[in-house]
């Protein structure tokens, strides 16, 4: 069966599925080498190439595989879910294990949210093509810290990588699903 995840996740379906209270899956995936913050992009096709190049810096994964793998999850449906938050995906065979970044842009960009606003909070997962529940999971993590507008305004307020990693880590406040919310 071919779900589309982030289907999933707006149904409400996977949120909370197997989490100990208080847990944050997406914050184990991601460390600080992982967070850039006031990246200056454009559009879609020109942040794609710089995720591309950070994990290729920082993964040795080719710049290449993880651009063409996120342009052609996009063109299957737009990744923004709105309120200015984008996550882009991609399944890369050639991966050992899931990698998160998280990347806050200079000035937001168009993204074809179901809004119609334009993003600024960006979270990539590249998942191996084995990990599908995880992946669900991450994506489920996701969908609830950002639907909360208090986790985005301080995540605004963090000025380094360091600061937004606590901030994921030690947000575990319950929330109702992303698309409920005013």
């Amino acid at each position: 069966m071919n779900l589309n995840p982030l289907a999933v996740i707006k149904s409400g379906l996977f949120i909370g599925a197997k989490k100990a209270p208080g847990s944050n899956t997406l914050a184990s995936y991601l460390y600080p080498g992982n967070i850039c913050l006031d990246v200056a992009v454009s559009n879609k096709l020109e942040l794609f190439n710089v995720i591309g190049r950070h994990m290729e810096r920082e993964h040795a994964l080719p710049q290449e595989w993880v651009a063409r793998g996120l342009s052609r999850r996009e063109l299957a449906g737009s990744t923004g879910l709105g309120k200015g938050v984008a996550i882009p995906h991609a399944r890369v065979k050639e991966l050992e294990r899931m990698q998160v970044a998280y990347m806050r842009l200079k000035s937001p960009i168009p993204f074809d949210a179901p809004d119609g606003d334009p993003v600024i909070d960006i979270l990539v997962l590249l998942a191996p093509n084995q990990a599908n529940e995880e992946h669900l999971r991450i994506l489920a993590d996701a969908t609830q810290l950002f639907s909360d507008r208090r986790f985005r305004a301080r995540l605004h307020q963090c000025g380094h990588a360091s600061e937004v990693k606590q901030l994921f880590a030690s947000w575990s406040q319950p929330v109702a699903p992303f698309f409920s919310r005013a």
